[in-house]
């Protein structure tokens, strides 16, 4: 259970690090560009320990996908990018094979 806990966090500080470089408008801004580094640096880490017990292609798949799918929603809501019917839909796409690959893969620990 830890390592779904460090993927999660993982995860989270990836888009935090992701935001920040949206905000950092090409490493020009010091504050935004320093947040950027320091999350992807945490990110990692939380995701190397994730590698300890869940297989690589489970957490990356996993860690991609809710990534994918939550900076896009901060996207939309922080930053005015629109999503249309095809990126909705392929979001959606996105959410099911993650939830295939938790729920019902036999190569994830549970």
């Amino acid at each position: 259970m830890k390592s779904w806990i460090y993927l999660l966090i993982a995860i989270i500080v990836e888009v935090i690090g992701t935001s920040g470089l949206k905000a950092s408008d090409g490493f020009t801004r010091l504050w935004p560009s320093l947040l950027t580094i320091v999350a992807y640096c945490t990110s990692f880490f939380f995701l190397s320990l994730t590698l300890r017990i869940i297989p690589v292609g489970i957490a990356y798949a996993v860690w991609g996908g809710v990534g994918i799918v939550l900076i896009t929603f901060v996207g939309w809501i922080y930053f005015g990018q629109r999503l249309d019917v095809p990126a909705i839909l392929g979001m959606s796409l996105i959410v099911s094979g993650v939830v295939i690959l938790s729920v019902f893969s036999k190569t994830v620990p549970h």
